[in-house]
């Protein structure tokens, strides 16, 4: 198969609007696939893994482009593109660990191409945006016909390429909270090749109050069905001073929450050891971060 040609037949649509793309899906009623940056879909649709009847492409909603800071936290456009998010001063003074993972994520002309609403709702368990969001905290908007309401990013996955979405929803913001003073993030990956996939990724954010944690979040990607926040880990670290022991402590308890596979990109042993090593990495960055201010 020549894999430059897409082998499906479908409608393709490009509205000008919001509203449009919304009153689309809703009269195709989950026979339709949005289209983004197309860095995901195209791939999928060009192998013959997605056949969708009707492609709506909102790559052209204006709306939907934009790194805003409001009175209550950060806003993304889910059509912002990843190179602009790495290139954001504010994204890198206040949400270091996004602008990290975006900075990893596949080659200049993905990352060009690619959007933060495309990453997240192909929901892969190996997104490079979703653990910086889920220590973060973030929540995403999603709107269709119906109205618009708010997910939480932690229960926005559902399982490999399953998100929260209806079929005739937008994801059409992502929203983070403002950091409180004294924390510290982080995001480490480990991939084949600076192209590839993730076959770990790790996210950690700490808030620290003389020396001593007052929370910590964990997040991990590629080592189960959907991103994961490490909650027993989280619990372990609130209240103690981190020191390598504690470190070495909350890794080990990280891995144990892991549930990887084997497949083409690694084994099961090697992503639950990496994760240890990530997770260490990770805390001891964001800590150093949380006290230096």
């Amino acid at each position: 198969m020549n894999t430059h040609i897409i082998p499906v037949r479908f409608e393709y649509f490009a509205p000008k609007t919001l509203n449009e793309a919304v009153d689309l899906l809703s009269r195709f009623r989950g026979r339709a696939k949005v289209l983004a940056g197309g860095t995901d879909l195209v791939v999928q649709m060009k192998v013959g893994r997605v056949r969708p009847e009707y492609v709506v492409s909102i790559r052209w909603l204006r709306e939907l482009d934009f790194i805003d800071t409001r009175e209550d936290g950060l806003h993304i456009g889910a059509l912002t593109k990843l190179r602009r998010i790495e290139k954001s001063d504010v994204i890198r003074r206040g949400f270091i660990a996004l602008y990290e993972a975006a900075k990893a994520m596949g080659g200049v002309q993905v990352r060009c191409m690619g959007t933060v609403g495309g990453n997240l709702c192909n929901a892969s368990p190996a997104a490079d945006t979703a653990p910086p969001l889920m220590v973060y905290e973030a929540r995403v908007k999603a709107v269709s016909t119906r109205g618009e309401r708010e997910i939480p990013i932690t229960k926005f996955f559902k399982g490999p390429g399953k998100s929260a979405l209806e079929p005739d929803e937008i994801l059409t913001e992502v929203m983070i909270p403002y950091q409180p003073a004294n924390t510290g993030s982080a995001f480490l990956k480990v991939a084949r090749t600076s192209m590839d996939l993730a076959k770990v990724n790790v996210a950690a954010a700490i808030n620290v109050r003389e020396g001593v944690v007052r929370w910590a979040r964990i997040a991990l990607g590629a080592v189960a069905p959907t991103p994961i926040r490490a909650l027993k880990a989280e619990a372990y670290l609130a209240g103690k001073e981190l020191g390598e022991d504690v470190i070495a402590r909350a890794a080990e308890i990280a891995a144990s929450e892991t549930r990887p596979i084997t497949d083409v990109r690694s084994t099961a042993w090697y992503r639950r050891e990496v994760s240890k090593v990530l997770v260490k990495d990770a805390l001891r960055i964001a800590y150093g971060r949380a006290v230096r201010g």
